[in-house]
């Protein structure tokens, strides 16, 4: 492993112009750990791949004794818009991590009064105290290309696998209330143990994490989830007294016995589904629906022992998810998404006993782009529940079923007359009428996709329209009150897990 040249060229330039600088903080930590496990990996035979995690930097960053102003007449071209005094540099690498490095001056952060930002930062000529000031000793290591600067044993912490604040760590986290969280996700990205000293602190402060914007919260919370164990992450969390400052609803399933059809706790469940989302490699949408899907099952347990009931924890688990993830500043997007799966990961399938319509309806329901993420959330839900087959026939056949289906109408787009039609053959304007009329149409289509056509989809519209708009909302309400009830004594009496 060799520092790449976009980063070596910086160093040189500012080198000859009379200046330190080194490469320091987490690209350094990266960067010795990739050393150490391809000499590990060359010693034992292994390729470099299976030498562990945090192989290659995410990104490059510098500290130097120059100023900004000084930084840029030596990169013209760079730009600066901070009062942090660091410089942004553009490359013309192809790497995504080398494409932008910063460069910022050594300095000293003054007192942190919302626990979020320094008031004030002043600039130093000394390195020492400008990696003072960072949070554990593994990411306050400085590299000049030649030679390491280590003032706080963060080599010996990396060697030892050991996440350590640097100085005093209740100080360390009075100034940056995120630097616990970040304590947790380096731990588990890194497969670290978090310094007794250090973990003592976050559990005695850990309320201070109220302060931090969600967003940078969310930040962290996403690396936890997609990281290779992100269970143990969350257990951490929740050891660390952090997860009732995140998502305090995940906690109500802590010691909470299930029925016959789960030998672990809710709450055991949760998590064990989520590891085997990750090592399944699934998506974010589908590790979060995983961690939720039975989030809601402490509120709706009734009664106890084997034959303890959970209805409706899919609905208000769709809730739940959607609350949790706004609170989380999420994108609307993924919020949507998660509930969706959350909301129908009890679908249920047996062989014989659910239709193909039925099929259409899930498929409806869901969207067909969602559906297969649905599937891989059925996976790590049974996988998490301790049975030994992750995909039994069952299931399979369900697969069949949805491919054989997935051409057929589920969409009003789907049918072969559309709105401009109805109102034509109808003689009627644009209104809600229309839409009644084509979603009654649906329903008909989604039982008997042989009923798509024009010329039966003409001659029905113009029966329904001899029902009023309340005998048309009843007519809809009726169909979709009969298949829930289907589907509450299916899952009654069969459910597929």
């Amino acid at each position: 492993m060799i520092i790449p040249k976009e980063v070596q060229v910086i160093l040189e330039k500012l080198k000859k112009s009379g200046f330190e600088a080194y490469a320091v903080g987490g690209c350094v930590r990266d960067f010795l750990l990739a050393r150490r496990l391809v000499r590990q990996s060359f010693s034992v035979g292994r390729s470099f791949s299976e030498g562990g995690r945090g192989l290659e930097p995410n990104d490059w960053d510098v500290c130097t004794n120059a100023e900004p102003e000084q930084v840029q007449k030596i990169f013209p071209g760079s730009f600066y818009e901070n009062k942090f005094g660091t410089v942004t540099i553009q490359t013309k690498s192809q790497k995504p991590a080398l494409k932008e490095i910063q460069i910022t001056t050594y300095r000293i952060d003054e007192k942190y009064t919302d626990k979020r930002h320094p008031d004030k930062v002043r600039f130093t000529r000394n390195l020492k105290e400008d990696l003072a000031r960072r949070d554990f000793t593994v990411n306050a290591l400085a590299l000049d290309g030649a030679k390491i600067i280590d003032y706080f044993d963060g080599q010996k912490d990396l060697k030892n696998k050991i996440i350590r604040a640097v100085g005093e760590p209740e100080e360390r986290f009075n100034e940056d209330a995120l630097r616990m969280l970040r304590a947790v996700r380096f731990a588990v990205e890194l497969d670290f143990q978090i310094e007794s000293k250090t973990f003592k602190a976050i559990l005695k402060n850990a309320g201070w994490l109220q302060a931090i914007a969600k967003e940078r919260v969310r930040d962290e919370m996403i690396k936890i989830i997609m990281s290779e164990e992100p269970d143990k992450g969350i257990e951490l969390l929740r050891e660390a007294n952090l997860l009732k400052y995140i998502i305090p609803e995940l906690e109500k399933g802590v010691s909470v016995s299930q029925n016959k059809h789960h030998i672990y706790t809710i709450y055991q469940h949760s998590i064990l589904s989520l590891k085997y989302a990750a090592e399944r490699g699934y998506n974010l949408e589908v590790r979060l629906a995983a961690l939720f899907h039975d989030i809601a099952k402490p509120q709706t347990k009734r009664g106890e022992g084997p034959d303890a009931t959970f209805y409706n924890h899919d609905q208000l688990g769709a809730r739940f998810s959607a609350v949790i993830l706004e609170r989380l500043k999420f994108p609307k997007k993924t919020i949507e998404k998660v509930a969706t799966l959350v909301r129908n990961h009890m679908f249920v399938y047996g062989v014989g006993e659910v239709t193909e319509a039925a099929v259409r309806r899930l498929l409806r329901r869901v969207g067909p782009e969602n559906i297969q993420d649905l599937l891989n959330l059925r996976v790590a839900d049974r996988l998490g529940s301790g049975v030994p087959k992750a995909v039994p026939y069952k299931l399979r056949h369900l697969q069949y079923v949805i491919e054989k289906v997935s051409k057929d109408p589920i969409s009003v787009k789907m049918l072969k007359i559309n709105g401009d039609e109805v109102m034509k053959i109808l003689g009627i304007g644009p209104g809600p009428r229309v839409g009644l009329i084509l979603n009654a149409l649906l329903s008909e289509v989604l039982d008997e996709p042989k009923k798509n056509t024009s010329q039966y989809l003409g001659k029905r519209a113009q029966e329904l329209n001899q029902l009023s708009d309340k005998e048309l909302k009843e007519t809809l309400g009726k169909v979709k009150e009969k298949k829930e009830e289907v589907d509450l004594e299916i899952k009654k009496r069969y459910w597929v897990k």
